[in-house]
């Protein structure tokens, strides 16, 4: 994990019009992307971006967006992100970036021909001395410049060009789309296995119906949740509170409620063995396996019956993840 700064350059920066980058910045090899999720290939392709810097004795730039220009190009089919920017930014760090930058996306910047960026941004802003991309990168406006123009004019340029090949794990190409497949079906154990982690999703605290106390096992109700949700189902999760700390298990269950004759979707997180009040505080929920569909039952007891089980099941599985950590 790579976790020093390079040179004193700061650690994050974020850019909002075409004006300088911080001065140790230019003259970097240099990744765009919008890492969303920051997956096993984005981490490949980070790391070798790091390796390169190094052996040149500079920074190791990676670029990422917020927003995801698709959401204001065209909002209606922008994609539910994996990850927020933040933790994007923590995940670049992880896979081997030197130094983040954030494009706040705007006019300024989707305007820009394929042309114009690579004058502008690459050569310009950046000054970079070499780059590292996938093979679908496309930039510019309407994504008009793929990987064969940037091979060129980074060739044309003095500009060095490695364009990573796509990542497989056990025969499935890595992408964030996938990842979203896998999870909108709640198969958020493949999910982890693209990511090289387990899903996470965060929330507020908010007050629920109470009912879970009630029956004795206490639930934090999320919401505010800015990420994709697995689908409706009760898995076994880790749960950090405030985002930190030592994880703790935890069963959670996405969707209605039907034996009580509620429709509306829900988040809510019994964190195991805690005892404390939540409300107003951020939980991070780590998605490890589903345990099964959301369904009614008969009565109260069967209900009770069911969730000891899921219980006992999530603390285990819970409690292998801890130790593998």
């Amino acid at each position: 994990m790579i976790r020093g700064s390079c040179r004193g350059l700061p650690r994050v920066f974020t850019l909002s019009r075409l004006e300088d980058v911080p001065a140790l910045a230019r003259g970097a090899y240099l990744a765009i992307g919008n890492f969303d999720g920051v997956h096993r290939g984005h981490a490949r392709l980070i790391g070798r971006l790091r390796a390169l810097a190094d052996a040149a004795g500079v920074p190791a730039v990676a670029v990422t967006f917020d927003p995801h220009p698709v959401a204001l190009l065209r909002p209606e089919s922008a994609p539910v992100p994996l990850a927020w920017t933040d933790r994007n930014i923590e995940l670049l760090e992880q896979a081997g970036a030197s130094e983040v930058g954030v494009f706040r996306t705007g006019p300024w910047l989707l305007e820009l021909t394929a042309r114009e960026f690579f004058d502008r941004v690459i050569a310009g802003q950046f000054a970079a001395i070499g780059m590292v991309e996938g093979p679908n990168f496309g930039f510019g406006r309407a994504r008009g410049g793929d990987t064969r123009q940037l091979s060129e004019w980074c060739a044309d340029a003095g500009i060095a060009l490695e364009v990573i090949p796509p990542t497989e794990v056990d025969g499935q190409l890595v992408s964030s789309s996938r990842i979203r497949a896998d999870l909108a079906e709640g198969r958020v154990s493949e999910a982890a296995a693209l990511l090289g982690r387990p899903h996470r999703i965060r929330g507020m605290v908010t007050h629920g119906a109470g009912r879970g106390a009630g029956l004795g096992v206490p639930t934090a109700n999320l919401d505010e949740i800015d990420t994709i949700i697995p689908a409706h189902g009760v898995y076994a999760a880790l749960a950090y509170i405030d985002g930190e700390g030592t994880p703790l298990p935890a069963a959670c269950n996405v969707g209605p409620n039907p034996t009580f004759g509620e429709q509306e979707q829900k988040v809510e997180a019994h964190l195991i063995d805690f005892r404390g009040d939540l409300y107003g505080r951020t939980v991070h929920l780590d998605f490890l396996e589903r345990l099964r569909g959301t369904r009614p039952f008969g009565g109260l007891e069967d209900l009770l019956t069911q969730i000891a089980a899921d219980v006992e099941r999530s603390r285990g599985i819970a409690a292998r993840a801890i130790r593998g950590n």
